[in-house]
């Protein structure tokens, strides 16, 4: 009798251990799923952000081709030449803002695109899972040791 009582934990233990693994393997599973997920969102994130930069560049070039054109049609309309002197000076000018601005677009990009990255820290899932199981089997061990 004291043969089948031992068999009987044996084989709780192992009808045990069998659903901690299977409860492992489903989280880390789930894990994965939902870091694919957030990866999928982050891309999808990263590309609306790029898109908006390259409409705010397109934006940002037409201002100043305008801005440029009109400066150059009123210097030539007051009998100056558009591209010498002061007046080349004026549109270098203008350009040279617009790179500013441009660099200035750039660098908050590059510090939006990292703000939404996923820590390094968080865990995706499939470490922890195992670690839990690890845990779960040494009680299970203990228990059929005592």
């Amino acid at each position: 009798m004291g043969a089948l009582a031992s068999f009987a934990t044996v084989l709780g233990a192992g009808a045990s251990l069998y659903g901690t693994v299977r409860q492992a393997q489903a989280q880390s599973a789930m894990s994965r799923a939902q870091a694919e997920i957030a990866k999928s969102q982050e891309e999808a994130r990263q590309q609306e952000l790029l898109a908006q930069r390259e409409a705010e560049r397109a934006s940002r070039q037409q201002t100043l081709s305008r801005t440029v054109a009109a400066a150059r049609a009123r210097l030539a309309a007051s009998g100056v030449a558009p591209d010498d002197g002061s007046a080349g000076a004026l549109t270098a000018g203008f350009e040279r803002v617009a790179a500013e601005a441009e660099g200035a677009s750039e660098e908050a990009l590059r510090a939006r695109l990292a703000r939404g990255r996923a820590s390094l820290l968080n865990p995706d899932g499939t470490l922890t899972a195992m670690l839990q199981s690890g845990r779960s089997f040494g009680a299970l061990a203990r228990s059929l040791l005592d």
